[in-house]
């Protein structure tokens, strides 16, 4: 294993449009993520296993010409596969937030649920791994605050859930090392757009 300082995924420097409509001004983004792909397994299966199946059933029917039949079974698959592309795209919607004030989970594809918690408030958080959450990198992260049950209190399946957990941290009891790292990243940026030009 490497020894050193550990390396940081840089930082996103906007939220995307459907988490800003929730920052307030005075608030400083820190990154947005989504729940890892694993949390769409079960409906990809389904939707698999579906075209499988129908693949096999249209060709029986139509082998004994029950052609209504074959029309009733492609329209179950349709309903099966608007189902899976309604889970997919509920999966894109929902994203996990942190700023340098707080903890959100924005989810919801029609009915929109925002869960905040300010992390002055978070009194324990911690990340458990599966063995295959440690081969695929990913995680369940629980957070408590002061013996009240709230909207975080369990958000799984999160990518690089050690890198997050670590953010978090440098965030509630780091900031200006948060800070300094942004302020060296932004310099450098600057560095190599002047030589550039």
């Amino acid at each position: 294993m490497p020894v050193g300082p550990r390396s940081v995924l840089p930082l996103e420097e906007e939220a995307s449009s459907l988490v800003s409509r929730y920052l307030f001004p005075t608030e400083k983004f820190r990154g947005e993520w989504k729940k890892h792909w694993i949390h769409l397994v079960k409906e990809i299966a389904i939707g698999a296993a579906a075209t499988f199946l129908l693949g096999w059933v249209v060709g029986w029917l139509a082998k004994q010409k029950l052609t209504g039949l074959v029309t009733v079974s492609v329209l179950i698959w349709i309903g099966i596969m608007g189902w899976v592309g309604w889970k997919i795209a509920d999966w894109y919607m929902d994203r996990f937030v942190l700023t340098n004030k707080r903890l959100m989970v924005i989810n919801g594809l029609v009915t929109r649920n925002v869960g905040m918690m300010p992390l002055l408030r978070v009194t324990d958080m911690k990340y458990q791994q599966s063995p295959l959450g440690r081969m695929l990198n990913y995680g369940t992260f629980v957070v408590e605050s002061a013996g009240q049950d709230q909207a975080l209190r369990e958000v799984k399946p999160l990518p690089n859930p050690n890198e997050l957990y670590l953010r978090i941290v440098e965030e509630m009891y780091e900031p200006e090392a948060v800070e300094a790292r942004l302020s060296r990243s932004f310099e450098e940026e600057q560095e190599a757009a002047t030589g550039d030009a």
